[in-house]
């Protein structure tokens, strides 16, 4: 796995004040947020539904125009999509036609002649995700965690050091899930990738991740920053821990606070 302790320091996404409005102004998304980002940081976002963390995502990717505040990546302004950067949703979203080769290559395609690095990394990136073997089966003969470790190499396959994953798990099942957190901790560390990833589960956001943020309801701002002080690999097994529990409670406890907080406002 790479080590990312001495990289630490540097700061790759940076947001102040950012601010996303809908309707005119009418409906506030996202207010205030306030966070930093460094490289090969694993960060999740969690937070009740509705409560901006997607369209949080969507600003870092360029996808959508924040109304207000800054937010740069590498030190720069964030004006649109931007090749350092690459995106991944709940849905695979995989081509029928193509096998999981050709689904991986689609990056590579896009960006003009598909070449023979190209493909030896495309394979190289089905290897790294335990597909080799599946390279040239089509999607409806792979299972659907299988789907969305084509859809992660695909996604590996732009180039891109900041990966945004937007509950890419969310429709899988409890085992497949659980299996799929360690396949993505692996990969994501062996390539070095910045990685801000959205979930709704705690338990999941806590294995995972360097950092979790927590998100209040919407508004959406930045609760809370709870460290994960747990050394890698982990396993599994780390979920059922006195520590691992308390940092359960402690990121309940961050949104909770912050939620009663608004309440009596």
């Amino acid at each position: 796995m790479a080590d990312r302790g001495d990289r630490r320091d540097m700061s790759v996404i940076r947001a102040e004040a950012l601010r996303k409005t809908f309707g005119g102004g009418a409906v506030v998304a996202v207010d205030d947020a306030d966070f930093t980002v460094r490289e090969g940081e694993f960060i999740s976002l969690v937070g009740p539904s509705g409560c901006g963390k997607s369209t949080l995502l969507r600003m870092v990717a360029g996808l959508l125009d924040r109304s207000a505040g800054t937010l740069s990546i590498h030190g720069r302004d964030v004006t649109g999509p931007n090749p350092a950067v690459a995106m991944m949703f709940q849905k695979p979203t995989l081509l029928d036609w193509r096998t999981a080769i050709e689904n991986v290559l689609l990056p590579s395609e896009i960006g003009g002649r598909v070449t023979d690095d190209d493909r030896r990394k495309a394979m190289g990136l089905l290897r790294l995700a335990g597909l080799e073997d599946f390279a040239f089966s089509f999607p409806s003969q792979l299972s659907g965690g299988m789907q969305q470790r084509v859809a992660l190499a695909r996604l590996l396959q732009t180039g891109a050091d900041i990966l945004l994953l937007d509950e890419p798990f969310g429709a899988l099942d409890e085992f497949t899930r659980e299996h799929l957190n360690v396949e993505l901790m692996r990969i994501v560390g062996e390539v070095g990738a910045t990685t801000l990833f959205v979930t709704h589960n705690i338990g999941e956001a806590i294995f995972l991740a360097d950092r979790v943020f927590v998100m209040t309801p919407r508004p959406g701002r930045i609760a809370g920053i709870v460290e994960v002080p747990f050394e890698r690999p982990r396993r599994p097994s780390l979920q059922q821990s006195a520590e691992f529990n308390a940092l359960v409670s402690k990121v309940r406890a961050t949104f909770e606070t912050e939620t009663t907080a608004g309440e009596d406002a």
